[in-house]
């Protein structure tokens, strides 16, 4: 099993990002909301984080909170690999206006990576 979160994986396609805002499909499990569609561009499933910057002013607090979705991201992404799969585009947008532990996060992922396997 790959724990990784390798380059290939990494959505970064500021279209395809918009795209995802503007017509693709969402799921939510507070603290997550998940915006995803099907991937024509690539492959594999590609991800990518946010955390609004209205919510959390520093920096520092973006990034501790995006590295938190990213590593349980990484360690439940083989959800997400069963069957017939087609490759799809996933954003995940943090909600909370606070910080929660790693644990609640981690949970809300798990949850929203079997919503979308259905």
């Amino acid at each position: 099993m790959n724990f990784r979160f390798q380059k290939k994986e990494k959505l970064k396609s500021r279209k395809t990002i918009e795209f995802l805002f503007e017509k693709g499909k969402s799921k939510s499990v507070f603290p997550l909301k998940m915006f995803y569609a099907p991937n024509l561009n690539s492959e594999n499933t590609q991800a990518t984080f946010a955390v609004p910057k209205r919510n959390f002013k520093r920096a520092v607090d973006r990034n501790r909170i995006k590295r938190q979705l990213r590593g349980s991201y990484r360690l439940q992404k083989h959800l997400l690999n069963t069957g017939g799969f087609q490759p799809v585009a996933v954003l995940f947008l943090y909600l909370g206006k606070e910080e929660v532990p790693s644990k609640v996060i981690e949970s809300a992922m798990i949850s929203l990576l079997k919503k979308l396997n259905l």
